[in-house]
């Protein structure tokens, strides 16, 4: 069965950077497009970034543009996102997603299990 696994979620202060982490299995990778969400506590689920099945094309949110980078490995199925000057609005639990590289969450087939992401200030 299809997996997306996050990792490298923690605290940081404000300021500071962070890697995600998105190993896929049991996915073709390669013919995906992919994404990072994001939900903080109490708001919607939100898009953050995407990328296309080759890697070259990506957007972004306008909250994190300039500060994040998206970017993928299709020989080792895996996805990351690097955070740099994160900021306090940016704690949520963010969400690796499989199918689509747009910004339209309902193209995404495979979701991960989020890992928690905290900004203190």
């Amino acid at each position: 069965q299809a997996q997306l696994i996050e990792s490298g979620g923690g605290l940081v202060q404000a300021g500071g950077s962070l890697r995600l982490s998105c190993k896929a299995s049991g996915v073709p990778f390669s013919l995906y497009g992919m994404g990072w969400f994001r939900q903080a506590p109490g708001k919607e689920r939100e898009f953050v970034a995407a990328i296309n099945w080759s890697g070259a094309s990506t957007i972004y949110a306008d909250s994190v543009k300039g500060r994040f980078t998206i970017a993928r490995d299709n020989a080792k199925n895996t996805l990351s996102l690097q955070m740099n000057s994160l900021k306090p609005e940016d704690t949520a639990v963010y969400f690796c997603a499989a199918g689509g590289g747009i910004q339209d969450q309902t193209v995404y087939n495979y979701w991960g299990q989020g890992t928690q992401v905290t900004v203190s200030s």
